[in-house]
């Protein structure tokens, strides 16, 4: 029995994928099971669209890894990502009367303010420093420096709020507790880049089924963030457009496919073969793989922002079950003209593994593997017997609000970290409650205040009124001795 392991789950839209692993002092990580399930009825280009069979399947998922653990899992990472992602600039400006030194809580009120920007339909799962400009100099830590004006510069990641919620909402139904939630493409690319790469400037692309992501990074920093509702997939509809099953069309898309083929290289005469009755000429084949490749790089590329297509010094990185195609480097190398193209067909951390899926290294396993990377928490409960106490009751497993009981701060997180459903809601009541708090007590205030002005106003007017009768008994006194002095008329 295993008592000490970390879980993970990819939600693919071709797949979703639950993985057991346990992390070793020297950092490599010991797959311990891999379990996956057909996610392709419920899940469309990596979002959530039947709450009910997506939590069905991360029930069966986490049985079945239970089974073969012969432990209880207490929780699991969770990968986010899939359409709609993408990353939106903003700016936020501190002006000060005069020169003053920079403090850390001004840093902070800059991220507090980043993140209470609101944005139509779209959730922040995570914001990205870029650098701060104190007066006219760029800084990446601008504590204990003397300005009079402040900027941070920051990368929002926005997703539909719609697909967040079912995103949180399956798992809940499903029973199973988050331990956290990570941007998968984050997570994705901290485990296939280099160090050097992401310094000197990269593009990693991650061709999926559904989708393709796109990630930049220049000087260790992600600069983008996009998702392009296109994948391997398109490519494998447009070979069924020659009146054939899907099936048959991923079989020779696998067995044919070619990103790029060099007209010279092209049998006019050659055929392949669909079935026992019909072919389709070379050429037709391969003129319908390319187009639709080159639409996709032609969107890949046109997500690079134009002020670090020529900084890609890292050059471009491609990893996803699309990076396997044939000549895929030299078509983005011939549509691109960027020299430096390497597949990332495995990621960087040493994994041990029985599976036969994940020693292929054929570069469909590295998000999963990324993700189980990230964990640092015990997903491991008791035997699997072990949830009935004396009287045979089960006992209720821990969800995600027993997890993260006290919301965490967004701004003191590491990157790519998502916080659930479960922690903003805990937070957003918290803040209401100190809201209604900070008004009850500006409103005693009011009313202490207003009192107090009332008494005031009252004790202003007994003193006047007090001193008009002084000055009429005064005036009645003069009246009077003045005429006991004055001579009697005779």
């Amino acid at each position: 029995m295993a008592r000490e392991f970390i879980v993970a789950i990819e939600l693919g839209s071709s797949k979703m994928t639950g993985i057991a692993g346990k992390k070793k002092l020297d950092g490599s990580i010991d797959v311990l099971a891999v379990v996956r399930e057909d996610s392709s009825t419920f899940i469309r280009k990596g979002v959530v669209y039947n709450i009910d069979k997506t939590a069905q399947c991360i029930t069966n998922i986490v049985k079945k890894l239970t089974t073969t653990l012969k432990t209880n899992i207490s929780r699991v990472y969770v990968g986010v990502g899939g359409q709609s992602i993408r990353s939106v600039k903003n700016n936020i400006v501190k002006n000060f009367a005069e020169e003053t030194i920079v403090t850390q809580e001004m840093i902070n009120e800059l991220m507090d303010g980043n993140r209470a920007m609101s944005y139509q339909e779209q959730e922040i799962l995570d914001a990205a420093t870029q650098e701060y400009k104190v007066d006219n100099q760029f800084q990446m830590d601008p504590v204990g420096i003397q300005c009079t004006r402040l900027e941070g510069n920051f990368l929002n990641i926005l997703w539909r709020k719609t697909f967040y919620r079912n995103l949180n909402k399956c798992f809940d139904l499903a029973g199973i507790a988050i331990a956290d939630m990570y941007l998968a493409p984050l997570a994705l690319a901290d485990s296939v880049l280099t160090d050097a790469e992401k310094r000197s400037g990269c593009t990693l692309v991650d061709l999926g089924a559904d989708t393709t992501t796109v990630s930049v990074y220049y000087k260790n920093i992600l600069r983008h963030l996009a998702v392009i509702p296109l994948g391997s997939n398109n490519i494998t509809k447009d070979i069924a457009s020659l009146q054939m099953e899907e099936t048959t069309a991923e079989q020779m898309k696998l067995k044919y496919g070619s990103a790029w083929t060099d007209n010279g290289e092209i049998d006019n005469q050659l055929t392949i073969s669909i079935d026992s009755d019909r072919n389709v000429k070379s050429r037709d084949f391969i003129s319908i793989v390319e187009s639709r490749l080159e639409e996709i790089i032609e969107n890949v590329w046109y997500q690079v922002p134009s002020e670090y297509a020529d900084r890609l010094l890292g050059g471009i990185v491609l990893t996803g079950g699309g990076s396997n195609m044939k000549n895929i480097e030299t078509a983005f190398r011939n549509y691109t003209h960027v020299e430096k193209i390497r597949v990332a067909k495995f990621v960087t951390q040493s994994i041990t593994s029985k599976d036969a899926d994940i020693n292929a290294h054929n570069a469909m396993m590295n998000t999963v593997l990324g993700l189980l990377a990230k964990g640092n928490m015990n997903c491991a409960g008791g035997e699997m017997d072990a949830s009935s106490d004396l009287f045979g009751e089960k006992k209720a497993p821990a969800s995600t609000m027993d997890i993260h009981r006290d919301p965490r701060n967004p701004n003191e997180l590491a990157p790519g970290i998502v916080l659930t459903e479960a922690e903003k809601q805990k937070a957003e009541e918290e803040k209401r409650k100190a809201e209604e708090a900070e008004e009850e007590k500006r409103r005693a205030e009011e009313e202490a205040a207003a009192e107090a002005i009332r008494i005031a106003a009252e004790e202003e007017q007994r003193r006047k009124k007090d001193g008009s009768k002084i000055k009429k008994t005064g005036n009645k006194i003069l009246d009077f001795l003045k005429g006991l002095v004055q001579e009697p008329e005779e």
